[in-house]
């Protein structure tokens, strides 16, 4: 019976809103607006927190980083030595579980000894397959706390030493599953051959997984090579010290004791020398982290902006129709007849708007799509905004239609 009534209200819903055209339209524009730009705010809200929650694979809990700036005047050799002292000592300290060094290490930021490419043919023509690559040694998958899914780790015999001028050319190197696939799609790549820029290696380990550097990485997302070698870089050296307590503070110091024992040979900045792996996630994502924030407070406001824009536009019909609705509420209309009507007439209006969002929302994602690189926004993204919006309208039209719908018959038709 409710049902029945509401259709029977459409036409003269429908004739009133043909006479306020300017109105009616531009309730619709706003509602479409909110539609397409909340939308795919929301979408890139949701993007950057899946983004941002997704993990390196390493044991981040126990993991510290320690920057180590080499002082001038040594050469290979002698740096070769203070590496292997430094580890030694720092594998030593009560509470570490276990340490290695390297060039860089995952959510580090970019360095230009950071990349390589591979070739699966020595005299292929194309420019092979970009990855990024960490210096490691037989205790770099225990102190990341990274697991092999296939092959062996690195033995000691074939960790060599390298600066960034010197031929990287390792008899075997261990990539993760995502790069193996990737090179070898159709079978195992666990014993292959692959070329590096200064010659072949074989794939001796694959990881599980294993985040590079970057925070977005794009085209080297998840391609992660380690390279058995002790890297002797004039500029300094990283130490990853893997603790057995998330309680790191106690360590740290001894770890630093440890090293400055060895002094004379590195300078290490007390304040940004040493940092957890939690603080280098913090500071990756802190961009990804203002946005979301910022664009969730842009949907809200957009969302509040609508809402109001609503409540006003009701408010305005209700005052301009007391009259209508004290004739209607004289001739035998209900309560429930009249918040239909305002509920029914909001519904169209929203309906409009959301038809024309929808549109303006896929649009606005295939624009998004080739400027920021962002994936399709899914059907159900429009539609749960498209519920929302409904939800919002319905709730906003409530109370003024509530007010209607209590105004007495006698005061109504007596209102100019």
């Amino acid at each position: 019976m409710a049902l029945t009534r509401t259709f029977v209200q459409l036409r003269p819903i429908l004739a009133a809103l043909g006479r306020h055209k300017v109105a009616t339209a531009l309730i619709v524009l706003q509602v479409a607006l909110t539609l397409a730009v909340a939308s795919n705010a929301l979408f890139i809200v949701a993007t950057r927190i899946v983004h941002l929650s997704r993990p390196t694979s390493t044991d981040e809990a126990h993991l510290f980083v320690i920057r180590n700036v080499w002082k001038l005047g040594q050469n290979a050799t002698q740096m070769n030595a203070n590496i292997r002292a430094d580890l030694d000592a720092l594998r030593h300290v009560a509470g570490v579980r276990d340490a290695f060094s390297s060039q860089g290490f995952p959510l580090g930021g970019f360095k230009d000894d950071i990349i390589l490419r591979l070739k699966l043919k020595p005299d292929q023509k194309t420019s092979g397959q970009l990855v990024t690559f960490f210096a490691s040694d037989e205790h770099a998958i225990d102190t990341l706390g990274i697991s092999l899914v296939a092959g062996r780790n690195f033995r000691p015999d074939e960790i060599t030493a390298i600066g960034p001028n010197d031929k990287m050319s390792p008899s075997g190197i261990i990539v993760t599953r995502s790069l193996a696939d990737k090179l070898f799609p159709d079978g195992s790549a666990l014993g292959k051959t692959v070329y590096l820029p200064d010659g072949p290696a074989a794939i001796i380990g694959i990881l599980a997984s294993l985040q590079g550097p970057f925070r977005n990485g794009g085209q080297l997302d998840g391609y992660t090579v380690l390279v058995p070698t002790h890297y002797l870089d004039p500029a300094g050296v990283v130490y990853l010290v893997r603790t057995d307590s998330t309680a790191m503070k106690p360590v740290i110091s001894a770890a630093l004791k440890a090293l400055q024992e060895r002094g004379g040979v590195r300078i290490i900045d007390p304040k940004e020398g040493v940092v957890t792996m939690a603080q280098v996630r913090e500071r990756a994502y802190a961009a990804d982290h203002s946005v979301a924030t910022l664009l969730s407070i842009v949907c809200g406001l957009l969302l509040l902006a609508t809402a109001g824009g609503i409540v006003g536009l009701s408010s305005f019909w209700v005052s301009q129709r007391r009259k209508q609705i004290g004739i209607r509420r004289s001739l035998g209309a209900t309560t429930g007849d009249i918040l239909r009507y305002f509920h029914t007439e909001n519904f169209l209006i929203v309906s409009g708007g959301i038809v024309l969002g929808a549109l303006l929302a896929f649009f606005a994602n295939l624009g998004l799509m080739h400027v920021y690189e962002l994936p399709r926004m899914p059907l159900y993204v429009p539609l749960l905004g498209a519920l929302l919006l409904w939800l919002l309208g319905q709730l906003a039209v409530w109370g003024p239609a509530r007010y209607a719908a209590k105004v007495p018959p006698v005061v109504a038709i007596r209102t100019e």
